[in-house]
């Protein structure tokens, strides 16, 4: 009875966890609805909401957290294989996806720079008012100007390509593609680091729920 006890007191706290990442993922794409509205710079994913997904994902991360909390707080060994089965697709989507992008690392590379070509092209012939202000925003926070370089906007360079006015091509920073480009290499560790830690806490969980379920079945306690 000790080790049951020591089983799911363990298993509620990894849930616990498993429940902050759901809502740091959650809070993810409230911040991103409210302050990172850079989709003008993609067309082509305009139908896309990244935040909105984000929301789905955390609400279902919590949900999943307390499926498992629950199972183990209640012994119920239907609860825990449906919180391991519904955690190992989680885990499989999440290598699926990041298989993806390694395997089509250089097609995204492409991709990238031509949705800012083309965003930028629509914005000097009249576009939108978010895709100006969302160039703006991009080129004043990293300090960038058009996609390779200043000449990307013609004769017309914006104030938000300089640190001081008038602002030509000599004076305005370099592209904004290698600057972003720079920016997600110098932050791939932590993204890494983080990724690890979340595939962790999954096959945490999973190795307890399993634990818990045989171990429930084999005592023959708990619900069914």
């Amino acid at each position: 009875m000790s080790c049951l006890k020591c089983l799911k007191y363990t298993m509620c706290a990894v849930n616990f966890i498993f429940f902050l990442c759901g809502a740091a993922v959650f809070g993810l794409g409230i911040y991103m609805s409210t302050t990172a509205k850079y989709l003008s710079l993609f067309p082509s994913l305009s139908a896309v909401n990244l935040a909105s997904a984000l929301f789905v994902l955390g609400i279902f991360v919590t949900c999943v957290s307390f499926l498992g909390f629950l199972g183990a707080l209640k012994e119920n060994r239907c609860l825990l294989i449906s919180f391991f089965i519904l955690l190992f697709l989680l885990m499989l989507a999440e290598l699926t996806v990041a298989c993806l992008l390694l395997l089509y690392e250089h097609d995204i590379d492409r991709f990238i720079m031509e949705e800012l070509t083309n965003s930028l092209s629509k914005e000097q012939n009249g576009g939108a008012n978010n895709a100006t202000i969302d160039w703006n925003t991009i080129q004043e926070t990293f300090q960038c100007c058009g996609v390779k370089n200043a000449s990307d906007w013609g004769t017309a360079i914006p104030a938000s390509c300089c640190s001081t006015a008038p602002c030509t091509i000599t004076t305005a920073w370099k592209g904004c593609y290698l600057k972003l480009k720079d920016w997600f290499e110098h932050n791939l560790l932590g993204t890494g680091i983080a990724v690890i830690i979340i595939c962790s806490i999954e096959v945490l969980g999973m190795c307890f729920s399993m634990t818990l379920f045989c171990h429930i079945s084999k005592t023959g306690l708990g619900y069914k």
